[in-house]
Formats: C-alpha cells, sequence, structure tokens
C-alpha cells in the first residue's frame, strides 16, 4: 500500500528508518522503505547505513554516481512497489509518533492528490554559523496548516504524501538543480493537483551553515530564473518573482539595484550575524534574481 521513499547524501538514515519502521509496523498495512544513497564519499557511514536492509521490506540502493536529489526521486518513484509515496529527505524525523498512521487516516478520508504534513524546527536556537537557516525554516517554512492553505501550491518535499503518478507527472525536470520544489509545486498548480494540507510535521535537524545556505539560496534563485528562461515556470509564483514584477512595472529595477549595491557588504556581514535579518535577506537575493534576469534574457 505505501512506499517510504528517501534519497540520502552523507547523512546518517538508521535512527528516521527504524522510526518509521516501527510506526509502519503498528499500522498492520503493506509497506516498504527504500533508501537510495546518491553516491555518498562517507564510506563508514554508507556501512552504517546500509544495515537497514536487516528490516524486513527495507532496502539500501546505492547509486554509482552522484545524479541529485531530483533524479533520484524519480528513480524511487518508478521502482516502487507501490502507488502512494511519502517522500522524506534523510535529516528530518517524525514529530508524531502517529506519524504513518496520521496520513493513513487522511488518506481514506480524502481522495487528495498531495498531501503535506509540514515542517517544524527545533526551539533552540543553533551556533552563530547556523544561524541563518534556522530563522529562515521557522519563519518561512515552519507554518500552520492555515497560513499553508493560502498558498496550497507552497509545498516542500521534504515530507510529502503523494500519488505515483500525479508525482511522475509534475516531476518533469531531473537536471541536478538546486531549489526544485518551486518548480515542482509549480507543476502541480498548472495539473490543478488536488492539495491537502494536515498538521502531521518532521523535523528539520539538516541545518547548514551560513555560508553553505546563502549559496543554496542563491543557486535556487538561479534556478528559478533558468527554468523562466525555458518557459517550464511561470514568472508570478513566488514572492521574489511577484517583488521583480512589481518594480519593474513602475520601472524602478535599476533605482533598486544602484541602492542594494551600496549596502551589499552590510548586508552580508549581517547574514553572518547573530541576529540576521530576513528582510535584508530577501532583498539580496531578490537584487540577484534582477541581474539573472538580465544575463538570461529572462
Amino acid at each position: 500500500m505505501l512506499s517510504i521513499l528517501i534519497p540520502t547524501y552523507n547523512y546518517p538514515i538508521v535512527k528516521l528508518v527504524k522510526t518509521l519502521y516501527n510506526q509502519a509496523i503498528e499500522t498492520n498495512i503493506s509497506f516498504e522503505i527504500l533508501v537510495v544513497d546518491d553516491c555518498s564519499t562517507k564510506k563508514e557511514l554508507v556501512s552504517s547505513n546500509s544495515e537497514i536492509e536487516n528490516l524486513s521490506n527495507c532496502r539500501f540502493i546505492q547509486n554509482e554516481k552522484n545524479i541529485g536529489r531530483t533524479a533520484t526521486r524519480q528513480y524511487l518513484a518508478k521502482i516502487a512497489a507501490f502507488d502512494i509515496l511519502l517522500f522524506l529527505d534523510a535529516d528530518v524525523l517524525p514529530e508524531k509518533t502517529a506519524f504513518i498512521k496520521n496520513y493513513l487516516s487522511e488518506l481514506k478520508k480524502n481522495d487528495a492528490d498531495v498531501i503535506f504534513g509540514g515542517i517544524t524546527y527545533e526551539k533552540l536556537s543553533p551556533k552563530k554559523d547556523k544561524i541563518l537557516r534556522w530563522k529562515y525554516g521557522n519563519d518561512r517554512e515552519a507554518k500552520s496548516v492555515s497560513e499553508r492553505k493560502k498558498d496550497p501550491y507552497f509545498i516542500i518535499s521534504q515530507n510529502l504524501l503523494i500519488k505515483r503518478s500525479v508525482f511522475l507527472n509534475a516531476n518533469t525536470t531531473t537536471e541536478n538543480y538546486y531549489g526544485l520544489d518551486n518548480f515542482f509545486s509549480n507543476q502541480l498548480k498548472k495539473m490543478g493537483a488536488n492539495v491537502l494540507h494536515i498538521d502531521n510535521p518532521v523535523i528539520h535537524f539538516g541545518l547548514e551553515e551560513n555560508k553553505i545556505f546563502i549559496k543554496k539560496a542563491l543557486a535556487a534563485v538561479e534556478t528559478t530564473v533558468i527554468l523562466e528562461s525555458k518557459g517550464l515556470m511561470d514568472t508570478n509564483m513566488r514572492p521574489i518573482q511577484k517583488s521583480f514584477l512589481k518594480l519593474k512595472k513602475y520601472y524602478l529595477l535599476n533605482c533598486f539595484s544602484f541602492i542594494i549595491s551600496k549596502f551589499k557588504k552590510v548586508m552580508e556581514q549581517n547574514m553572518y550575524s547573530e541576529n540576521p535579518n530576513l528582510f535584508w535577506f530577501d532583498l539580496y537575493r531578490l537584487n540577484y534574481y534582477i541581474q539573472l534576469k538580465k544575463k538570461y534574457n529572462a
């Protein structure tokens, strides 16, 4: 009935798999847990993770080369034994002990194409070098069901129950770009998929250091522009796109970029501080988006 699918790269997954396994056993359903390691470089960790194969209905598969999370998910969806897929990232843990049961209960009551349980973060703030990712996650990703319903197609694939046919129809770009969740959400919107939001979150533990997170955030912006330039993504879905269009409408793009350039170093210093300003972070990314729109003529 249920295929639980987890892509991983250089991250320990035994605790997550055992947690899911025990919960699935309690529901008395047919299930499988498939983990695909995307050519991790930490061999001892790979060896430790492979021990999940000692559990019934669990498989540990290794990619011969690194293909990226999106392509790995595509592979997982194709080899899954069941038509209901639960995608989870390796660096999360269910918040609730009835996590699997909650999803199954909602599945029985609703004919939804997609069920999104939500994301949450630890309450205690991390060390300074990871504070930006933690603060961004708490403010922009850890949303209540009522908040998520206002923008129902904003999906984070760290915790996603979805019909296999819907996933394969939406996951049409498997290039190794970072930040393809926005594209996936856009595809679901175009398809008119029936998306249900429930309170069944996972806790995201894998916080990147500030430097890495900023690099990834800018890479996600570039992915959006590349897909726009190819005509694969709407240009008015995400807040950064809407802000760009508003500035363009009033002929303020050049003025905005000129002002931001004067504060660029101050903004960068703030992003590495103990109290990063997310509004400044938004402006920083918006300016990068504007420059890329010119570069790609998108």
